[in-house]
């Protein structure tokens, strides 16, 4: 399925989801069991398609949801008020939108917190965050999109260093992967420049590191394959549906 994150609080049975992707049905099925009492939000890192388009489920013709919080920063929340047919979503109510601001901390509750950061991406229609997910001691860096390591003016390097996890984008393994496509147009870091980028961490640094994003042409989500085997060699592991982070030791 396309990638998203849950966030579960087990001591109050909440649960908050990051991204609205096609597969946002059995994604909420999997998160709350069609409970849907229990989703206190979605999270919204940018308007690519794959990251935003699975609110039309709360919509009339579906859910006919009541206020669902969908978090979202100041491009994303004007995209989705300008454009139908997300705009009637927010007419109809079926949404209630909270606009973020970047580095500004969305307290969840008492043990949960969201904390949104700026990526340099493909902006056509709306800026591009990553998040911090920081729970009772431990926290969870989550990138899903970005263009290079290089142009973003934060160290990933230190980011990976502070935090206990860290979802990175591994969309690509490098760059004969659509021949058909220049890949100029669609950057993301390779898993090989990664590879190259991170060896320097220490070995329980890289254990932290679990690439997602990746598309259906990356060979590193094959078991056993030689990508996968050469990851997983140099301590990287790519995250797998329905694994759990802990963010209480």
């Amino acid at each position: 399925m396309v990638v998203s994150l849950g966030i579960v609080d087990p001591n109050s049975n909440e649960t908050w989801l990051i991204e609205a992707t096609p597969d946002f049905p059995k994604q909420m099925e999997i998160l709350t069991g069609n409970n849907f009492d229990k989703l206190k939000g979605i999270f919204l890192t940018h308007a690519h398609i794959g990251h935003y388009t699975g609110l039309i489920h709360l919509g009339r013709e579906v859910m006919d949801t009541k206020s669902v919080p969908v978090y979202s920063m100041p491009k994303m929340t004007k995209y989705l008020k300008s454009n139908g047919p997300w705009s009637q979503l927010v007419k109809l109510e079926n949404i209630k939108i909270k606009q973020m601001k970047n580095n500004r901390t969305v307290k969840l509750n008492d043990r949960l917190s969201v904390t949104p950061f700026i990526v340099p991406h493909r902006d056509e229609y709306s800026e591009t965050v990553g998040y911090k997910i920081d729970g009772p001691n431990l926290s969870l860096i989550y990138i899903p999109d970005i263009d290079k390591w290089e142009k973003w003016d934060e160290n990933i390097l230190d980011i990976v260093k502070k935090n206990d996890y860290a979802l990175l984008d591994g969309s690509f393994f490098n760059n004969a992967e659509l021949p058909h496509r220049d890949m100029s147009e669609i950057p993301h870091p390779f898993l090989i420049e990664s590879m190259t980028k991170f060896e320097s961490l220490s070995t329980n640094d890289k254990t932290k590191i679990h690439f997602i994003h990746l598309n259906h042409t990356n060979p590193a989500l094959i078991d056993n394959s030689n990508e996968t085997i050469q990851l997983k060699t140099n301590g990287f592991q790519v995250a797998s549906l329905k694994q759990v982070f802990l963010l209480s030791d």
